[in-house]
This record gives structure tokens, sequence and C-alpha cells, in this order.
């Protein structure tokens, strides 16, 4: 099991919290994702699901949801 952090710019909003943990969630070898302020913490099976593909995915939904990463 690993933790995968990011910072996103703004806070999300209660739809698009909820629409990224049933996207990310539902991804094989995801065990949990918590929408914090400001932060996304994802918790995952890396014999499943690798780091970089995970990240990538991640990065694609947060902006189609209008939000940005902090790098």
């Amino acid at each position: 099991m690993k933790k995968l952090y990011l910072s996103v710019q703004k806070e999300f909003c209660d739809e698009c919290s909820l629409a990224l943990r049933r996207f990310i969630g539902k991804m094989d070898g995801v065990n949990s994702v918590d929408t914090e302020t400001g932060k996304i913490v994802i918790d995952f099976d890396d014999s499943k699901l690798m780091e970089e593909r995970l990240v990538k995915i991640s990065r694609e939904s947060i902006e189609k949801l209008g939000y940005k990463l902090n790098d």
C-alpha cells in the first residue's frame, strides 16, 4: 500500500470533490480518496496501479473539473 499526496490550488466544491472521489475511487488498486482543503490523498496498491499512471489520470481528472495542481 502507498499514499499519493497532491496539492490543489484551491478547495474543491462539494460536487467536484464527490465526482473526483467517484472516478478515481473506482480505479482498480485505489482503496480510498480523501479530498481535504486544498489536498488530495489517494491510498492505493502499487502492485496493481503504477504511481505515474495514477498521477497522470488524477491530474487530467482534476484539470477537467477546472482545478490545477500545485507543482
